[in-house]
């Protein structure tokens, strides 16, 4: 399929048909990656830390939340140096 590459604002970009958009279940995002002389989109169908709040809430309740390393910066044992 040949698309056209049209401006938007300072930018470019393309039209991608309806049919393919909803064949491809494409929502908002997209991931772009470029191989071999290429452009690659892929769906993005997940959202990042999806299911974490119930994760995490999960974990509260079975009471697997303890810290696994302190939570301090040692400030008292060495000073930074920028």
């Amino acid at each position: 399929m040949i698309v056209s590459i049209i401006s938007i604002g300072n930018s470019k970009g393309i039209r991608l048909p309806k049919s393919i958009l909803k064949q491809l279940n494409i929502q908002d995002k997209l991931e772009l990656e470029i191989q071999n002389n290429s452009l690659i989109l892929t769906p993005v169908l997940k959202k990042p830390r999806e299911g974490w709040e119930a994760s995490l809430s999960q974990m509260r309740e079975n009471q697997d939340d303890t810290l696994l390393i302190p939570d301090t910066s040692h400030s008292e044992v060495f000073e930074w140096e920028w």
